[in-house]
């Protein structure tokens, strides 16, 4: 006769892990899965993906030197300049030092301030809600080259170029993708904030 398993083993077999969900749910600049620790770590990703200095970053990576993975920090950031850096949020415990300490990559714990103070963080928001949008190639060239013709426009009338995307999304796409940029530090993101092509 087949022996009858006890419910609480069925059941906790049955019942799957969930995985913490932390928004805007879209990444830029992620290589790999996203793996956050925590909202905070959340946090820090928008202001990598916004940071023209970032080439890309990687979530939660394992380190050759580190005994476990719950030592691995927040996120490995790889510059523009080939430089790379070991970052954790400022939420993380004993992260004094640096997990790894023998990695050759420096590490910094950033600070609240670093990540709340100012504007940046709230605007990063507001773009990366747009993060999966994609502009159309129209639209694109039609900013452009009002961009081209009068040096900056105003958020408000570069939404009058997009007449083949949603115009909000159109824009936002454009400047997470690099082709325009504005002053995320100064202000919140509003209808006379100066929009400006990045000549590349």
């Amino acid at each position: 006769m087949r022996p009858v398993e006890h419910n609480a083993a069925k059941t906790a077999r049955a019942t799957p892990t969930v995985k913490a969900v932390f928004y805007p749910l879209a990444t830029i600049k992620c290589e790999g899965a996203t793996d956050f620790r925590s909202q905070v770590a959340r946090d820090v990703a928008c202001l990598l993906d916004v940071d023209a200095s970032v080439s890309f970053w990687r979530c939660r990576p394992v380190l050759p030197d580190a005994k476990s993975a719950v030592r691995a920090p927040d996120f490995l950031v790889t510059y523009q300049d080939g430089t790379q850096r070991l970052v954790d949020a400022p939420d993380r415990e004993g992260g004094e030092g640096g997990p790894g300490r023998r990695s050759p990559i420096r590490y910094v714990k950033l600070t609240r301030e670093d990540v709340y103070g100012g504007f940046r963080l709230e605007n990063a928001r507001d773009l990366l809600r747009y993060g999966n949008w994609r502009t159309s190639l129209g639209d694109r060239v039609r900013l452009l080259a009002a961009l081209d013709e009068h040096g900056s426009l105003t958020f408000a009338e570069c939404l009058g170029a997009m007449q083949e995307t949603r115009p909000v999304a159109g824009l936002a796409s454009l400047i997470l993708s690099g082709f325009v940029e504005v002053d995320l530090d100064e202000a919140p993101l509003g209808p006379e904030t100066a929009v400006r092509r990045i000549r590349r």
